[in-house]
């Protein structure tokens, strides 16, 4: 499955974003599907991840109730809305495919997206 991010940008501290991340392929709905970041100068990490339908959903501990990550199967798009934005969220955001909810969370992706900058300023 091929992955394409969209959304970033320049935002101010404490506006909202959309990102969005469009499939290629037909397997979309049979994968699992996340974010990740990565900051200048950091390892990359994970964020959230949701299930093949939707109905599974899981946070780093350090986004929870600042992002929400949602699937839309007949658009094959996954989405992470993130409010509340701070400098700290500067980074280059990824979405990536994976088996599983638990797997994505362990780092096991089976696809990639190129990313997407945001940029937060203070």
């Amino acid at each position: 499955v091929q992955l394409q991010a969209s959304g970033g940008g320049l935002v101010q501290a404490g506006g909202s974003l959309r990102l969005s991340c469009t499939a290629s392929g037909h397997t979309f709905s049979s994968y699992a599907m996340g974010w990740f970041r990565q900051a200048p100068g950091k390892e990359r990490e994970f964020l959230s991840t949701v299930s093949w339908n939707g109905v599974i959903t899981h946070y780093a501990d350090s986004v929870k109730g600042r992002f929400t990550i949602s699937r839309d199967i007949a658009k094959n798009t996954v989405y992470l809305q993130i409010y509340s934005l701070k400098p700290e969220d500067t980074a280059v955001y990824y979405c990536a495919a994976g088996n599983s909810v638990d797997q994505l969370r362990a780092g096991g992706v089976v696809s990639w997206g190129q990313g997407t900058l945001v940029t937060v300023s203070s």
